[in-house]
């Protein structure tokens, strides 16, 4: 996959003026230095995964009001630190919390309960995307300031029927379309094991309350790497489940025309042993798609692995760190299983920004034109010329963020050139068309999420294509940790598992990672390979 000669100028060029802006940046951003890390969790039960919390609560080892309590402390604690809920629901969930004491003093037993409410009584969070009753609506919009949602989102709905309590709604990027949760209503949110760092997006406020323990699972959406990237950078679980298996009513923006198809909801959580649970939760009905409950022999699966994108111009060369990470996986899995992982190269992926971008604004089956960002910044209402925003932005007017903003111009050029973004589109259905002939009906990618560990804030302004790792639109993705890095910043490195829609779908996993990420900041290994916990990988399913 070696470069072309002018490839490599542009890309040395791209390079060049990325660590000019990056080293700008840290010369402004030079004084105090904040906290480095949040304080780690003192109350064991913020330790426990969601299927064990509520089994403890269904067998009356502890009351739910206890959880919610230690939660919602946990919360106060380190929530000024880091910024990730954006609104709670405090008072709510104690009161709901009590009616879960009363439901199980009342109860005779508890196998009906957990076929009924399989989270009754386990704390949740919610991105702010999402409509929860009562709680903000904006997507980090200031035009949406004012909006309070006055139903919940189909997910939310039925994670409260399965007994879940929300306890708030956490930060997402201006209109879910960045990868730093950021945005002129909420501010910044950050990192918990590095405050200078970033937590991704959009999802990331998501991510980064479950790594800091103050909710155990969560609800995010996904369409370019929002669900994964947040997994990758704080250290949790996250999946992107098939397209049509988990609805997407409810949320804003809501994907129209060609986006129905990349546009995903799914399980963000802090176990891996809560992903299966959760999946089945948000699909409701259409859970009946995956085949979860059929048995899959690991040896039987084909591993494959690739390392890089192969050298796009436009994105950061692979971490060190974590090619080394990834080859441990691998050495892992040969000597573990007996399995024998094949390297490949597909050649297509180092243009996976450009076709993600043609993809997005391309027209679907029917002739539907893809919905303008502009459109969405201005709410349905009178539309942002993205050119003068920027001009406003300058001189510190603009009520928009400035990747926002961005995008907006992106957006317009990209329409200024048709004819080649027909051709990428064609490439990103040639792309998809290779990598189903390659998994075929039994086959696991292992790729990275991202090319760099965890970002200093501000920095993906002068690397804005990094994205790219997870702006392919293969279906369905699962993040699991790989390894962590423990220097002066605990971050974590990615493995991200790739399956085509009629490949087995791994919905949820368990990693050795996670007993040492158990309780963040304690015991973390300086570096260790992946350990799928066999009885979690026999629920793979095949989508329907």
């Amino acid at each position: 996959m070696a470069l072309s000669r002018a490839e490599r100028c542009v890309a040395r060029l791209l390079r060049l003026l990325s660590r000019a802006c990056l080293a700008l940046l840290a010369l402004v951003a030079r004084g105090p230095a904040p906290p480095r890390a949040v304080p780690p969790p003192g109350h064991p039960l913020l330790l426990l995964p969601a299927r064990r919390l509520a089994a403890r609560l269904r067998a009356r080892q502890v009351t739910c009001v206890e959880v919610v309590e230690a939660y919602v402390e946990r919360i106060r604690e380190v929530n000024p630190l880091i910024n990730a809920v954006v609104k709670d629901r405090f008072e709510e969930a104690l009161q709901e919390a009590r009616q879960v004491d009363q439901l199980l003093s009342e109860s005779p037993g508890n196998d009906c309960l957990e076929e009924k409410f399989p989270l009754l009584g386990v704390p949740i969070t919610v991105k702010e995307a999402f409509s929860l009753h009562g709680m903000p609506n904006t997507s980090g919009l200031v035009n949406r300031r004012n909006v309070v949602a006055t139903s919940d989102a189909a997910v939310v709905s039925r994670l409260k029927q399965a007994g879940a309590i929300p306890l708030g709604v956490t930060n997402c990027s201006e209109l879910c379309m960045w990868y730093e949760s950021s945005n002129r209503v909420y501010g910044r949110t950050n990192n918990p094991y590095d405050l200078q760092r970033i937590v991704g997006g959009s999802s990331g406020g998501e991510g980064c309350v479950l790594a800091a323990a103050c909710s155990v699972t969560g609800v995010g959406s996904d369409i370019g790497g929002s669900i994964r990237m947040p997994a990758f950078f704080n250290g949790i679980f996250g999946h992107k489940p098939t397209t049509g298996v988990v609805p997407n009513d409810g949320q804003f923006p809501n994907a129209q025309g060609v986006r129905t198809s990349f546009l995903c909801t799914g399980p963000m959580c802090r176990y891996a042993e809560d992903l299966e649970l959760m999946l089945r939760v948000m699909a409701g009905p259409s859970v009946d798609k995956l085949r979860l409950n059929e048995k899959v022999s690991l040896e039987k699966i084909r591993f494959l692995c690739m390392d890089h994108d192969g050298g796009s111009v436009f994105v950061s060369p692979v971490d060190k760190e974590i090619l080394q990470a990834q080859k441990k996986v691998v050495e892992h899995l040969e000597s573990e299983l007996g399995v024998q992982v094949q390297h490949v190269a597909i050649h297509k992926m180092k243009y996976s920004f450009q076709i993600w971008s043609a993809m997005m604004s391309s027209k679907d089956s029917d002739g539907q034109e893809a919905q303008l960002f502009t459109d969405l910044l201005g709410d349905h209402g009178k539309p942002v010329w993205p050119l003068w925003e920027l001009v406003k932005w300058l001189v510190g007017m603009s009520s928009h963020t400035l990747p926002a903003i961005a995008l907006g111009l992106t957006e317009k050029v990209m329409k200024l050139n048709p004819g080649g973004n027909a051709k990428l589109v064609s490439m990103g259905k040639s792309l998809q068309e290779e990598m189903e002939a390659l998994l075929g009906p039994d086959g696991v990618l292992l790729y990275p999420s991202h090319p760099t560990i965890a970002p200093k804030h501000n920095s993906p302004i002068c690397m804005p294509f990094n994205f790219a790792y997870t702006g392919e639109q293969l279906q369905p993705l699962s993040w699991v940790q790989a390894g962590l890095q423990h220097t002066s910043s605990l971050l974590q490195h990615s493995m991200l598992c790739c399956f085509t829609r009629r490949v087995s779908i791994p919905d949820s996993w368990c990693c050795s990672a996670e007993r040492c990420f158990a309780a963040p900041g304690q015991g973390l290994c300086s570096c260790f390979t992946v350990l799928w916990h066999l009885y979690l990988l026999s629920q793979w399913g095949r989508s329907g």
